[in-house]
C-alpha cells in the first residue's frame, strides 16, 4: 500500500488557510517528500506525519515557494535523533541551494545525498534497508520559467506463485519459497533454476505522479501512462484563464484533466491553485466534464493506494491541536 497525503494546495504564497502545494507519499513505513515550500514542515507537523522517517526529498524546482521550507525540514529531521541519509533529487541548482542552506545549519545528525538533474525518464531505484529496491521515481522535465521536473513514483509487484508451472518445470520443491521471494537464480546439483520458473504472469503495480508549474507537454501522457494517481498543478480553475496560464507557464483545470484523460489514468487530484482564487471546488465541472474522476484538492487530504483498487476514497487528516505532544 501507498499512502498519500497532500500537505498544502496553494501556489506561490501560504495562506492563512492554505499551506504551499507539497506532499508526502509513505511506503513501508518510510516517506518521501514532494517539495518543500515555506510553511511545509509546520504543515507535516499539523498532520502528523513525522519526519524521522523521511528517506526522499523530490524538489520540482527552485522557486521559493517549493523550497524554502527545505531548510527547516532538515533541521527539524536531524533534530529527531535520525541517523540515516536522505537523498535530496531536484534540477540543476540544487546543490547551490543546500551550500546556502548549510550556512545556517552547518552540522546535520545524517548525510545529505544529492541527485542533481537526473538523467530525463531514467528510474532512480531507492534502494535502502528499508524499501530494497522495490520503488522507484523517474523524473520528466517540463515547462516552467525555470527547470521543472515532474516525478513518477512506481512500485513494483511481484508476479503469483505458479505450482504448477514450479511442477512442470521440476522445480525442487525446497527450491520454491527462496524463488520466490528472492528474485535470482539458485543453483542446485549443478542444475541452475529462475524464478521465472515457479511465478506467474507479471502484474501491474501502483503508480503515482507528482506534478506542479508547467504547461502540458507532449511526454506527459506517455509519462503518467495508468497512473493510480495524478496530484496536478491547476493554478487557473475558469477555462477563460487559458491565456494566464500560457503566460506563467501554468495550467488550468481543463489542462489538468486533459492530461489525466490522454494517460488512462485512474484518478486526478488538483492542487497549487492560485491564490487568487479562493473556492476552487466552484470550477470542478471544467475538469470532471473532461476526466470524471477528478478531485479537488484541499490541505491535509490523504489517500491509500493498493493494488487492483479502482478508486481512493479521500479523506482528511485530523490535524494536531496547538500545544498536543508529539512525538
Amino acid at each position: 500500500m501507498l499512502g498519500a497525503t497532500l500537505l498544502g494546495t496553494g501556489g506561490s504564497i501560504p495562506l492563512p488557510d492554505r499551506y504551499l502545494s507539497s506532499a508526502v507519499l509513505n511506503y513501508k513505513g518510510r516517506e518521501i517528500l514532494m517539495d518543500a515550500g515555506e510553511g511545509t514542515g509546520v504543515s507535516m507537523r499539523a498532520a502528523r506525519t513525522g519526519f524521522k522517517n523521511l528517506d526522499v526529498i523530490c524538489i520540482t524546482h527552485l522557486h521559493g515557494d517549493h523550497v524554502i521550507g527545505l531548510q527547516g525540514i532538515l533541521g527539524t529531521t536531524s533534530n529527531t535523533g535520525r541517523t540515516e541519509p536522505i537523498t535530496i533529487i531536484g534540477p540543476k541548482g540544487i546543490k547551490d541551494v543546500m551550500k546556502g542552506f548549510r550556512v545556517i545549519m552547518p552540522w546535520l545528525a545524517y548525510d545529505i545525498n544529492i541527485i542533481e538533474d537526473p538523467e530525463p525518464g531514467k528510474p532512480i531505484v531507492i534502494n535502502n534497508k528499508y524499501i530494497h529496491g522495490d520503488l522507484s521515481i523517474t523524473p520528466l522535465p517540463v515547462k516552467h520559467t525555470r527547470p521543472c521536473f515532474a516525478y513518477r513514483v512506481d512500485i513494483k509487484r511481484a508476479p503469483k506463485f505458479d505450482p504448477q508451472r514450479a511442477r512442470e518445470n521440476e522445480v525442487p520443491q525446497q527450491l520454491w519459497g527462496k524463488l520466490q521471494k528472492s528474485g535470482a537464480p539458485v543453483e542446485l546439483d549443478g542444475q541452475t533454476y529462475t524464478p521465472e520458473m515457479v511465478l506467474g504472469a507479471p502484474r501491474k503495480g501502483l503508480r503515482f505522479v507528482w506534478i506542479t508549474d508547467t504547461r502540458p507537454v507532449p511526454e506527459l501522457p506517455e509519462f503518467m501512462k495508468d497512473a493510480d494517481m495524478i496530484f496536478s498543478c491547476a493554478n487557473f480553475g475558469a477555462n477563460e484563464d487559458e491565456d494566464k496560464a500560457k503566460k506563467k507557464l501554468h495550467m488550468t483545470f481543463a489542462d489538468a484533466a486533459t492530461n489525466a484523460k490522454n494517460a488512462h489514468a485512474k484518478e486526478l487530484v488538483l492542487t497549487h491553485f492560485s491564490q487568487a482564487m479562493r473556492h476552487p471546488e466552484q470550477y470542478k465541472e471544467n475538469a470532471t466534464s473532461i476526466f470524471p474522476n477528478t478531485i479537488i484538492g484541499k490541505d491535509h487530504m490523504h489517500f491509500d493506494l493498493n493494488f487492483d483498487q479502482d478508486f481512493a476514497e479521500p479523506t482528511i487528516i485530523e490535524t494536531r491541536v496547538e500545544g498536543e505532544d508529539e512525538e
